[in-house]
Formats: structure tokens, sequence, C-alpha cells
């Protein structure tokens, strides 16, 4: 067994492979057939309408951003408590980053101060946001009927970052169903629940929207006719704006597919993992991850905090003694306004302090499909004993 436990890690089986060879051994190599499928699958699974597939996450976002046509004097807010490619893609599009402090129980935007900060926006007479980005942290949605009602109120679009949420479910329905939300963007990273290798998929319920993602894919380029078809002058096309090259391959969305079949067997594989860390550190001094009764976590990370009690500034010696025993701790996230490139723009700390707090006391703990109990219980006996020393 490998010494090294990492944070995160893929699973794939000899199914993925494949199918991932049977496309190499096709006619087609990049979008073709199995991206259509693909699509459709996805589009099933999550009970959206329409399903557009992309060559990562970060571009999926782009296209959102693009499609609603954000641009310069446009208003973008974002969880502080993400990565940064959640605020950057406003950014690719011309439009000014805001931040919104997140709920300290589940670590998503907190609807309070997202609440709050309206207000506060309106009476004062300056912009309301063109559009907010709700990050399903972990794979714990976020609580999307209470942002859609506000975005009624206030007039923005909603666009769902569920990088760490395939599988997961808010009231029951699939997280990218959009009954909330305009778009909803999902990672397929070799990290995340399912993978592709790199790749994104964008869930709409907007027909229009849907057919603008598609064009804005592929360079701004549509066609009349099916390139393969034997119709008059098949071959034509034209460019009726800028887009770009994000397509996702034939072969990538072959592993898409062949992964996706086995969702529901890695979110339980996921959740019996919570289970035991739950079960093992309830009495380690740490706040452990809190799931609202309304919502299926994905469990993409399993992030502790230390308790109260102890100095936040240890923090960092938890995860490197972890680290130096070959356990790949890590944190998600910093919170993105404190990275140079933000404090360089005018931001600074103390904008979102519920997030910061959180920031100084996460932990990460290893968590994936693959992962031994042996494994686990490497972790938590390493961890208590980290502790341990710390409360001596």
């Amino acid at each position: 067994m490998n010494r090294i436990i990492p944070y995160g890690r893929h699973l794939v089986d000899s199914e993925d492979i494949a199918a991932v060879t049977e496309v190499l051994a096709s006619d087609y190599l990049t979008q073709g057939p199995a991206v259509e499928r693909f699509e459709q699958a996805v589009s099933q699974r999550v009970g959206a309408k329409y399903a557009v597939a992309t060559c990562n996450a970060t571009a999926a976002l782009h296209l959102a951003g693009r499609a609603l046509d954000l641009g310069p004097g446009d208003l973008v807010w974002v969880a502080a408590n993400s990565f940064v490619a959640s605020a950057n893609f406003a950014f690719y599009c011309g439009a000014t980053v805001d931040f919104v402090d997140i709920d300290p129980h589940t670590y998503n935007i907190s609807v309070g101060c997202l609440a709050e900060k309206l207000r506060e926006q309106r009476l004062a007479g300056r912009p309301l946001p063109r559009a907010v980005v709700a990050v399903h942290f972990a794979g714990q949605p976020a609580d999307m009927a209470k942002i859609a009602a506000l975005a009624e109120e206030y007039d923005f679009a909603v666009i769902e970052d569920a990088a760490h949420a395939i599988g997961a479910t808010y009231d029951q329905q699939p997280v990218g169903n959009c009954r909330y939300s305009l778009m909803t963007v999902f990672s397929f990273h070799p990290v995340k629940i399912i993978t592709t290798g790199e790749g994104g998929m964008i869930t709409t319920n907007d027909h229009k929207l849907s057919d603008r993602l598609r064009r804005l894919r592929s360079h701004g380029v549509e066609r009349r006719h099916n390139f393969n078809s034997n119709s008059a002058r098949a071959w034509y096309y034209e460019q009726v704006e800028l887009g770009y090259n994000y397509r996702m391959t034939d072969f990538q969305a072959a592993l898409g597919l062949s992964q996706l079949a086995r969702l529901d067997e890695f979110i339980s594989e996921r959740s019996c993992l919570a289970g035991r860390y739950f079960r093992e550190l309830q009495d380690a001094p740490l706040v452990l991850p809190w799931v609202s009764p309304r919502v299926r976590s994905a469990w993409h990370l399993y992030v502790v905090q230390l308790a109260g009690h102890l100095p936040a500034e240890c923090r960092d010696s938890v995860i490197d003694q972890l680290r130096a025993r070959g356990i790949m701790a890590a944190v998600h996230y910093m919170p993105i306004y404190l990275h140079p490139f933000y404090r360089q723009m005018g931001f600074a700390p103390g904008c979102c302090p519920a997030a910061e707090s959180y920031y100084q006391r996460a932990v990460t703990l290893p968590l994936f499909c693959q992962m031994t109990e042996q494994q686990q219980l490497s972790v938590v006996g390493n961890l208590n004993e980290v502790l341990d020393r710390l409360e001596k």
C-alpha cells in the first residue's frame, strides 16, 4: 500500500479505459457523438432541459458570463470561500467582482449577509449585482430557494458553481436542475466526484442560453447543416460573434459517460467515508462539518476546523505534521480576495470575517473513493496524535 495518502484521487477502472479506447479507435477524437451523449446523460440525470459540455469548469463559468453579456460596469458577487476561478471569470468578461461572507455552519454563501449587502447597496444608491455565484462548497448545496427569492426581489441572475456537487440534492431534487438558478456549472477535474480528466458542463432550462453557450463554445460559429451530411453546402459556416475553443473531446466524454454510470456508487462510498470520520473524530478537539437537513452532500471534501480553545496559528503546524507523515491534508480555501491579485485591487482583510475565521482553522482531510478503512484510520490516528500534543 502506498504510504502517501492524498487528499483526493480519481478512480478509473477497466470499463472506463475500455470506453475511452473504443472512442480512440473510432472516427471521432474531438467533439463528436460521445459529447452529445454525455450532455444528454447529464441533463437527464440532473433534470435540466439542456447541458453544454466544455473543456473545463473555468471555461464553463466564462461562457456563463458571456452568455449573460456581462461586461464593463457590471458587478458580480461571489461567495468568498471558493477557488479563484469562481470569481476570475467575471474579469474575463470585463465585469467587476465583490464578495459575500459565508455561513459559519455550512461554509457556503450566507443568505443573511447577501440580503443585508443587497439592502445596503439599494439604500445607498450603489449598483446592484448583475449576477451572484452560489458555490456549493465541499459538495453541500447552498440555500438556493432563499437565494432565488432574493434574485427575484433584486433582479440578478443566479449561477450555481456546483464544481463540488454533482450527485448532491437540495430538497430531494438534484443539483443542476436549475430550478433556482439560470445556469449550473459542474467540474470533472480528476479529484472531483466524476472525472473526464479535465472538463466541465453547464446546465440550463433556457433554450436561447443553451444555443448561445454552444455557439460561444465553438468560436462563435454557426452551421446551418450537419458538417457530415450530404445536404447542399454542408461545409458552410459563419462566425456570428467572438467565441472560444472551449470544446470537450469525444474520448473525455466517453470517460465521463462511463463514470456517470457509477455516480450513485461514488456518492454512497464518499458518504460512508464521511460517516466514519464523524464517528472516529467525535471526541477530537475539532469542529466537524454540519450538513443541512434540506440537502444531501456529495462529500467532495471533508473539512474540519481546530476547536476554539486551540490557537488558530497552530493550524499550519497540524497540516505540516500530517504531511510529514504522508497524509496530504490541505486547506480549502483562502478567501479569494486575500490572494495577491485581489489585494492589488484594494481588497483587504476584514471584508468577510466569517470566511477569514473559517480559513484560519480549516483542515481538509483525505477523502476519495478507493480510500481503505486502514488508510482512513491512519489519518484519524495521526491527527489525534498531533492534536494531543497541541493540548499538552
